[in-house]
């Protein structure tokens, strides 16, 4: 038997030179790298005083905890991936650390006002941006897996049903990373028919809208002309798409696509709309994959939709201060 001799085609191989990564800011990374592991908690005293629910005025019970209280203890439970009642304890352990006085919501406030709560945007309008620029927005969407039986008893019992999920859609400012929209819908969901509802969570202009090839749409367009006539739409045609009846006297943002796909090939069409700003978006989609989890532990939409609003004020709050887990209780 005649034996080939190691890489015969060595010599026709293409070569890639290997990557050679320096770091050049050491002590800075180093600094960085300990900080993922910082946890600093502390109570200003503007919370304190509003910890507990201010006097109901109208007829029915007196609830003892404020929207803060309820929503201090939801953040804890998002960022450490805890049931209601570990974040009951979380909460009440540092509480007693600090040495504060306050009443600790049990798990089953937690679970019921968790319905109900009325979570503040995790992002600044445009009136708290000092230059009220218009946004870049990025869009994509995931999918996330509801509770339900675990992995073991999967594998030991089968499934009986099919695991359902849902599917989550974010918008994010190309600018600086922040999730300026969230909505959370069924499976079954388009992308497209979702692309209103988060145009309506950004306030003030909007001066682009990048998506991928599922908002090749014409409803996409549209959304996007009605709420801004000059905004850019950067969404890659289908490898079938044809020009409009107008192409040639009055063409779309779709037709100047396609005639520059046309004339510089997919890569260069990228390259000179910008397409490639899109990546944050999927950043950000794995930056809540990495740090809330791939799964909603809520039982019913109305706690799942307060689970996604507040991820998303953890989210944009680590993301503006550098660390993983930074709660400041205002």
């Amino acid at each position: 038997m005649r034996t080939l001799p190691f890489k015969l085609n060595q010599d026709r191989r293409r070569h890639i030179p290997r990557q050679r990564h320096r770091v050049t800011n050491w002590p800075a990374y180093d600094a960085s790298l300990r900080r993922r592991g910082s946890l600093t908690v502390w109570f200003t005293s503007e919370a304190i005083e509003s910890w507990a629910a201010e006097p109901r005025t109208t007829p029915g019970g007196q609830p003892w905890y404020s929207p803060l209280a309820i929503l201090t203890a939801l953040t804890l439970r998002a960022v450490f991936r805890l049931a209601y009642r570990q974040a009951e304890g979380l909460l009440g352990s540092i509480v007693g650390l600090l040495g504060l006085s306050l009443r600790v919501p049990d798990h089953t406030t937690l679970s019921r006002r968790a319905a109900t709560l009325e979570v503040p945007r995790p992002w600044p309008g445009a009136s708290d941006r000092p230059d009220a620029e218009p946004v870049h927005l990025l869009v994509d969407s995931t999918g996330l897996r509801l509770c339900g039986a675990g992995e073991w008893l999967t594998e030991r019992h089968g499934t009986r049903t099919r695991r359902s999920w849902r599917k989550l859609h974010l918008g994010v400012d190309a600018d600086t990373g922040r999730i300026v929209a969230s909505s959370l819908t069924g499976r079954e969901a388009d992308d497209g028919a979702q692309v209103g509802p988060l145009l309506d969570q950004v306030e003030g202009p909007v001066a682009s809208f990048t998506g991928d090839g599922g908002y090749d749409q014409e409803g996409v367009y549209a959304e996007v002309a009605a709420r801004g006539p000059d905004a850019a739409v950067v969404v890659p045609p289908r490898s079938n798409a044809v020009p409009s009846d107008t192409a040639q006297s009055a063409p779309t943002q779709r037709d100047r696509h396609l005639h520059l796909i046309a004339a510089h090939g997919r890569l260069g069409w990228q390259k000179r709309s910008g397409y490639g700003r899109r990546s944050r978006a999927e950043a950000a989609i794995g930056r809540w994959k990495r740090v809330i989890g791939d799964g909603l532990r809520s039982r019913t939409d109305e706690r799942r939709a307060t689970e996604v609003a507040v991820a998303a004020r953890a989210l944009n709050r680590m993301l503006e201060l550098g660390r993983p887990i930074y709660v400041r209780i205002v």
